[in-house]
């Protein structure tokens, strides 16, 4: 996560851009750690608004996990905040590996200690939104992984002819990138013992953390590993494979699932009956932050990535475009994913350039490169494609019109999202 904003936009209306802290929430490896540690930068940004120094008021949490790193907003019932801050992950080094789950723990628990002391004994639930298709094989009995993740962008070719041939023609879940191909392929290759093993999301994982009850997901998480929200169950072409024990039980977003852990409600000052309640994924916590309420109404969220949600009242995929729909009530939102974002942008430029950069950036000019900015081979939406290769040539000299051009690039990619939407 660079920093996400959000565009709230119709499908023909220009954008109007609002930034955004965390997505609001309904009502209600293996072991790869060791002593080699890298910290990434661990300072928190903490915001305080609208404070009440005498507030009753039940209050709620709502974390949202990116890619590289995580927020938090304490919101009242009518969606003021009341407090939020981020952080970036922490990074454990072992060899060239990254030991996600630690940092992803690590930093769950950070930020609890974050909100202030005072807030903490108003809030009455608590939720996390977590990056889409973001893969933990665990232990069943303990909750450990057992696998390193599959991180949300990772492709399984290996495993798509297996998925393609149970799955029906164009199904989300026939894209190397799928929860299904991610635990088909770690099913081929796992080691360890497959009967007390168990799936669950990177939101679902977190959550566990703080409430216990392992084997817990909501439908807008399991969509990509062929849970189908329209029926509510998984489809019998799943449930008939050998590793169909590895599924969660699903509900839907924002149900409660237990109290927090007294151990931790009793350390960090939370009261007793504070519940934890399924999660999302980041772009739907994006999109419901927005307030976009009305069909045809579309949410752009740019972090690391670049993702698009459109309401509709329509039911629509094709995986041969990238398109899906996860369920929001009675309604859909159809979207997908770009690879294009600012994770590109980290790759070629530090953080002072960036703002420094853009300063000199004359918006009122047109620029004459045209670039399609990935981090590393592979797209997809608007176009699925898994090799398809970055393009970032020719370089000026000027870095200033090199930034311009990629931006414009970005923007344009956005544009055709929206119309292939």
């Amino acid at each position: 996560m660079i920093g996400s904003i959000s565009v709230t936009h119709s499908a023909t209306a220009s954008a109007s851009n609002i930034f955004v802290s965390w997505k609001s929430l309904k009502k209600c490896g293996n072991g790869l750690c060791n002593n080699n540690v890298r910290k990434s930068r661990a300072t928190v940004s903490m915001s305080l608004r609208n404070r009440n120094d005498g507030v009753s008021e039940r209050l709620y949490l709502g974390l949202d996990f990116g890619t590289s790193g995580a927020r938090f907003a304490v919101i009242d019932k009518g969606g003021a905040i009341q407090a939020e801050a981020k952080r970036e992950y922490p990074l454990y080094q072992s060899g060239e590996s990254i030991d996600w789950v630690r940092s992803w723990k690590e930093t769950l628990f950070s930020m609890l200690e974050d909100i202030p002391v005072d807030l903490r004994k108003h809030i009455v639930s608590i939720s996390i939104d977590g990056t889409s298709a973001t893969t933990i094989i665990v232990d069943s009995n303990t909750g450990e992984p057992l696998w390193r993740p599959f991180l949300y962008n990772e492709g399984c070719p290996d495993a798509l002819p297996a998925v393609k041939s149970i799955a029906p023609p164009n199904h989300t879940v026939c894209s190397a990138s799928s929860t299904l191909c991610k635990l088909v392929s770690w099913w081929n290759h796992a080691d360890s013992d497959r009967k007390s093993s168990l799936l669950l999301h990177q939101a679902d994982w977190l959550l566990w953390l703080l409430h216990g009850k392992l084997g817990v997901s909501d439908y807008n998480n399991a969509l990509k590993v062929g849970y189908d929200p329209e029926v509510d169950s998984y489809p019998s072409w799943l449930v008939s494979q050998p590793y169909s024990h590895l599924l969660p039980s699903v509900v839907a977003p924002g149900t409660p699932i237990a109290c927090l852990k007294e151990n931790i409600g009793n350390k960090l000052g939370f009261p007793k009956d504070c519940v934890v309640c399924t999660g999302t994924t980041d772009s739907i916590a994006a999109f419901l932050a927005a307030r976009a309420t009305q069909p045809g109404k579309a949410v752009t969220s740019l972090g690391s990535t670049l993702a698009i949600k459109l309401l509709s009242n329509t039911r629509i995929e094709d995986s041969r475009f990238g398109v899906y729909s996860h369920r929001l009530d009675d309604k859909w939102l159809v979207g997908g994913a770009s690879n294009t974002g600012g994770a590109v942008l980290r790759q070629l430029f530090t953080d002072a350039q960036l703002e420094k950069l853009s300063e000199e950036i004359n918006p009122s000019q047109t620029s004459p490169l045209d670039y399609y900015p990935l981090p590393k081979a592979g797209e997809r939406f608007p176009v699925a494609d898994p090799i398809l290769a970055p393009r970032l040539l020719p370089r000026p000299e000027n870095d200033v019109e090199y930034l311009h051009g990629i931006l414009e690039s970005i923007a344009r990619i956005e544009s055709l999202m929206g119309r292939n939407s």
